[in-house]
């Protein structure tokens, strides 16, 4: 199942990166943003008691002036509206309830998500008690004082946001057709995939209103197989600064990959790899989806016997975190090669799901220690004791150890390596638990 998508929305200074910094426990988003700083992660996956989920900071460049930072909120409403389970709306108690606060809490009103509406800087309750009831003049819900700087009320504002997160529908975990998402940079082709997929095979099109997020989902038939197509390239805004787009792009494409078992990642022939490229497609292999690489408009590429293996290297090169994906050219607007992509995805899929025996399993591990031995430091040496697969979408295997410390992520990776040569693996990414256990006393 996909986990909720929480969006954090506010005016610039309320405090939003350090909110997500605190749930994501870790100092990820720059909390100053600037022009042409594309390294910050604006997404955490975030665990709170049960619940695992995914939280987005909307977050963008400062505005100059207060008509700027009323269109900047909107447009961060909704991005929020458009991919969020639950949005949290957080105001500062210090500078009080403003008139932007009140016309973006009317937009996520009339949206009908649920909302939490947070009231942050409130390092003392007591002090600040009479300003946190200002803003029930919202007329969006109970306000939660917290102070994110301090990590005070966090709790019981988490508390609150679980509690709208959506009921598993039971026709989603019956449904077992293949979600592929189509995901990449803005104008790449990945509407005009979908429409030729849809065009080529003239099937049976209908428009299903997708699980939580009320994206529209295609489902497209081919050889009496139904394949779930997710859309990210919808709701365009025209005239948006490229840092903008990238983010908001990148927000829609979490929610997209989490719900997907197989994610087409499209780039740009004659552009080639650009670093947007690169993150869009580390967050399918952090999730363990199934990954193909489709490098559209190839045929605006001047060609010879040589071009489809420079291309390939080069996108292996700057691709190097998944050697595993699988790579097709293609063009979206003459159909080349558009076919194979439904083999391709069924191959992924089965790959996906594949089992292993768990004998069979700890045999390739012990000719693998036979030819390579494990590492060894201050005179002692890692032990493998046994490995097993536990899991499936993505394959997931424990290794266990006499030393988690020894296991170093080289020879994680050889191992891993190892079992892709006996078993392929094409298309998906591999996960490996180490847990340790102690040597039996003689």
């Amino acid at each position: 199942m996909s986990k909720p998508i929480v969006a954090i929305v506010g005016r610039p200074n309320v405090g939003k990166s350090t909110l997500f910094n605190a749930l994501a426990g870790e100092m990820i988003s720059i909390v100053k943003d600037t022009p042409g700083v594309t390294r910050d992660r604006i997404y955490a996956d975030v665990s709170w008691l049960n619940y695992n989920f995914t939280i987005v900071d909307t977050g963008g460049i400062e505005p100059e002036s207060k008509d700027i930072i009323l269109s900047q909120m909107r447009e961060q409403a909704e991005i929020a509206i458009a991919t969020a389970d639950v949005i949290v709306f957080i105001t500062d108690v210090k500078q009080g309830l403003i008139d932007a606060d009140a016309k973006v809490a009317d937009m996520l009103r009339r949206s009908r998500k649920p909302v939490v509406l947070v009231v942050n800087k409130v390092d003392s309750f007591e002090k600040y008690s009479a300003d946190v009831y200002e803003f029930y003049n919202l007329g969006i819900g109970d306000p939660w004082p917290i102070s994110a700087a301090n990590r005070q009320g966090l709790g019981d504002m988490l508390d609150e946001v679980v509690k709208h997160f959506p009921a598993e529908s039971l026709l989603e975990e019956e449904d077992e057709r293949p979600r592929i998402a189509i995901v990449g940079k803005p104008n790449v082709g990945k509407s005009s995939i979908i429409n030729k997929l849809l065009g080529e095979n003239r099937v049976i099109v209908s428009n299903i209103a997708g699980t939580t997020r009320d994206a529209v989902d295609t489902v497209i038939k081919r050889n009496g197989n139904e394949y779930v197509f997710i859309d990210t390239a919808g709701l365009r805004r025209k005239n948006k600064i490229k840092e903008e787009l990238e983010r908001y792009s990148i927000i829609r494409t979490v929610s997209a990959v989490e719900r997907a078992d197989v994610v087409v990642v499209v780039i740009d022939a004659t552009e080639g790899v650009t670093e947007q490229d690169a993150k869009i497609a580390g967050i399918a292999h952090e999730r363990g989806k199934g990954i193909i690489i489709a490098v559209n408009k190839w045929d605006a590429i001047v060609k010879n016997d040589k071009t489809i293996y420079e291309h390939t290297n080069k996108i292996k090169e700057i691709l190097s975190f998944i050697p595993y994906a699988e790579m097709l050219f293609i063009s979206a607007e003459t159909g080349q090669r558009l076919p194979k992509l439904f083999d391709m995805i069924d191959m992924v899929i089965e790959n996906q799901n594949l089992r292993i025996q768990t004998g069979v399993l700890n045999e390739i591990m012990s000719e693998a220690v036979a030819m390579q031995q494990p590492p060894s430091d201050k005179g002692k040496r890692l032990k493998l004791y046994y490995i097993t697969q536990v899991a499936v979408k993505p394959p997931t295997f424990v290794i266990f150890v006499n030393d988690k410390e020894l296991m170093h992520f080289s020879y994680t990776r050889y191992i891993e390596n190892q079992i892709r040569t006996a078993f392929g693996f094409r298309g998906t990414a591999l996960r490996f638990i180490i847990r340790e256990r102690k040597e039996k006393e003689q």
